[in-house]
């Protein structure tokens, strides 16, 4: 039985640049790159050496700590690059496409006959694996664990972010068929959260639920604290809901499609262009907005509050269904620490007159501060819609006190749930980051 969910905390920041919902082809990047880092946690070892001929599927690298899972090329093309950081880690692998659709193909048989572990087997030898997301710790799945239930999200809230209700529209028998193969992986339910006028009124093999309220009510983490709350030693895992889609399109076909929908967004892209496109994972940014001036316009994979700040040449995350254009903070504001004269910053402590003006605003990377001691103000309670204490969890985070962060909730928070909070806090600290520390502490100590 289905339990709608509504959230009263949080904040539904209106801001200008949303995306019209057209779905277009966009232009063909010249070159794709795989990100080990977008995996967090993971440490890739490579299958293939630059130079490489590869098809559309085929594996080009795996997991260090779980060889079963592979990563796999996105394109059908050459191994040009392996891009390497500090200590050679492995940053980007590089491939350009040939321009033919050489894809590798496998056998799936008929996905309502398939049994659990038989699908499983398929999704770690397709490159579907990687897309399925672990809670607690937000890193990717072991292929070794059985959750005791899955969670997708169709509805979302954050500011500026493509609409995944709109996008998984476009492809509803994936869609379906995904969340078939996903039930079969866990004794427990598929949940998937919708919105109020969601295009998705019924599905097979999952549990809908109507989400209302303002975000982060449609980041998963809510979800899961609402309907099936994590305890110590359990697991739940999630998908992003176009990553759904990409699974049931390899069960229908048996390739791996990596189709991906991006909705370009931000005051700093242009009207005409602000739409959803269509292009492949892991495509060049200047594929879609071609070459900005970085002093003026900072890039986003992602959105305004959880993003990854790119340059032009670079790739768009893994995960990611947008592309965000806002200018760079580089100005400074005289007298910009006396209250209520940046009346064009949205606040939610009241520090300016943007409330009474209404409308959508028009936002920069300005911080509106620099970073100070906490205050117990209760501005974090006020958008953390979970039950848990959000300034005493990041002080034992930032204390490294591993037994408070268990009795405070650790397992139950990802760093985008600390979003809103590094938006609001007055403090100026980076949650997020702090969060994202005591989970990899909480591997390291606890695993």
């Amino acid at each position: 039985m289905s339990k709608d969910i509504r959230v009263r905390k949080g904040l539904d920041l209106k801001l200008k640049g949303e995306a019209e919902k057209q779905l277009v082809e966009a232009p063909a990047p010249k070159v794709f790159a795989i990100k080990p880092p977008d995996f967090h946690a993971m440490v890739p070892k490579m299958i293939l050496k630059e130079g490489a001929v590869v098809k559309a599927g085929e594996p080009i690298f795996y997991s260090k700590y779980d060889e079963k899972v592979k990563f796999v090329s996105p394109v059908s093309g050459t191994l040009t690059e392996i891009v390497r950081g500090a200590k050679r880690r492995i940053m980007e692998v590089r491939i350009t496409p040939n321009g033919t659709s050489d894809a590798l193909k496998h056998d799936v048989g008929s996905l309502n006959s398939l049994k659990g572990e038989e699908v499983k087997a398929l999704l770690l030898e397709s490159g579907c694996w990687p897309f399925i997301v672990q809670r607690p710790y937000s890193i990717m799945a072991s292929s070794e664990d059985t959750p005791k239930s899955i969670f997708v999200s169709v509805y979302t809230t954050a500011p500026l972010s493509g609409d995944a209700d709109f996008i998984v529209s476009q492809k509803m028998e994936a869609f379906q068929a995904g969340i078939t193969a996903l039930s079969k992986l866990t004794p427990g339910k598929v949940h998937v959260g919708v919105g109020k006028n969601s295009s998705i009124n019924s599905l097979n093999d999952a549990v809908i639920h109507k989400v209302k309220g303002p975000h982060p009510a449609g980041n998963v983490g809510v979800q899961i604290h609402k309907l099936d709350p994590i305890n110590m030693g359990e697991r739940v895992w999630t998908v992003n809901a176009e990553d759904v889609a990409t699974i049931g399109n390899f069960f229908l076909n048996g390739t791996f499609q990596a189709e991906r929908t991006v909705a370009l967004t931000g005051t700093d892209a242009e009207e005409s262009k602000r739409k959803y496109y269509k292009t492949t994972i892991g495509a060049q940014v200047n594929s879609i907005i071609g070459t900005v001036d970085l002093d003026k316009t900072r890039i986003i994979s992602g959105d305004v509050l959880t993003g990854d700040k790119l340059s032009n040449d670079q790739f768009i995350n893994y995960f990611h269904n947008t592309l965000t254009l806002i200018p760079e903070g580089n100005d400074y504001a005289l007298l910009g620490w006396l209250p209520f004269t940046r009346n064009n910053v949205p606040s939610n402590a009241g520090t300016s007159f943007a409330k009474l003006f209404g409308g959508k605003k028009k936002v920069d990377t300005n911080l509106n501060g620099e970073e100070r001691a906490l205050v117990v103000t209760g501005e974090m309670e006020e958008v953390m819609p979970m039950d848990v204490y959000p300034m005493q969890l990041i002080k034992a985070c930032m204390a490294g006190d591993i037994e408070k962060m268990e009795n405070l909730g650790i397992y139950e928070v990802a760093p985008e749930d600390f979003a809103l909070i590094d938006f609001t806090n007055t403090s100026k600290l980076e949650a997020q980051e702090i969060i994202r520390n005591g989970l990899d502490l909480m591997i390291t100590e606890v695993g």
